[in-house]
């Protein structure tokens, strides 16, 4: 049998059945159509594009009470730190101002914390409406310096006893006072704190009457 065929090839008829050869197209062919159409009918949004207003927000609508207490605390939060500081110190003086103002007029609105309730008003009614030898201590004691400082013996001898006979009249009138006031405050407050009340009198005592603070609500010889 007469074989056909290039050299070094197997004869025809030999072997396995001849391979159906691969189409170059398959191989190197482009993305067909449907392939790209997914990536070309992806959604592109556009965050610049407006939004419809009858489309719904995915939120309730505030209330006009709501809507505003949100606009006023927006306009009314600081912008800077020195904003915000220029703010409390504004606060802080009309704060002062207040309390300037109470002290004189004795508003328990916004006198101090130490000066308010009923307890330490009627401590200072009570020191405000007798003579207390203590309110006369700044004066004495400038008078006994003076004396003291005299280069007479005699002067000097009468500014020491002065000395000592203002301090023992203080401490005697000191102790009288929170005697009888211990005793008025328990009988009008009863059920009401008390405590450094006493110590709260006595150190008003030791001030002029022109010049406590708060200023006295009642006159001298009135009964509190």
């Amino acid at each position: 049998m007469k074989t056909r065929g290039v050299a070094g090839s197997f004869p025809i008829g030999l072997g396995s059945t001849r391979p159906h050869p691969v189409p170059l197209g398959f191989v190197f062919r482009s993305r067909s159509k449907d392939e790209k159409a997914p990536a070309s009918k992806a959604p592109v949004t556009d965050s610049q594009q407006p939004r419809d207003p009858e489309a719904p927000k995915g939120r309730p609508t505030p209330k006009r009470s709501e809507a505003q207490t949100q606009r006023r605390s927006v306009a009314n939060t600081p912008v800077t730190r020195k904003e915000a500081a220029k703010r409390q110190r504004n606060e802080r003086r009309v704060q002062m101002d207040k309390q300037r103002q109470a002290l004189a007029s004795g508003d328990e609105r916004y006198l101090p914390a130490r000066d308010k309730g009923p307890v330490r008003r009627f401590a200072r009614d009570f020191v405000d409406s007798r003579f207390c030898i203590a309110e006369f201590f700044l004066p004495l004691a400038v008078i006994i310096l003076v004396l003291s400082m005299v280069r007479i013996p005699q002067l000097q001898n009468i500014a020491l006893l002065l000395w000592l006979f203002v301090i023992v009249l203080i401490i005697v009138d000191s102790v009288t006072t929170a005697f009888r006031l211990k005793k008025r405050l328990a009988e009008r407050f009863p059920d009401e704190s008390k405590k450094g009340a006493v110590a709260y009198a006595l150190m008003r005592t030791l001030q002029m009457r022109r010049l406590r603070l708060p200023k006295p609500q009642v006159k001298r010889g009135e009964r509190p």
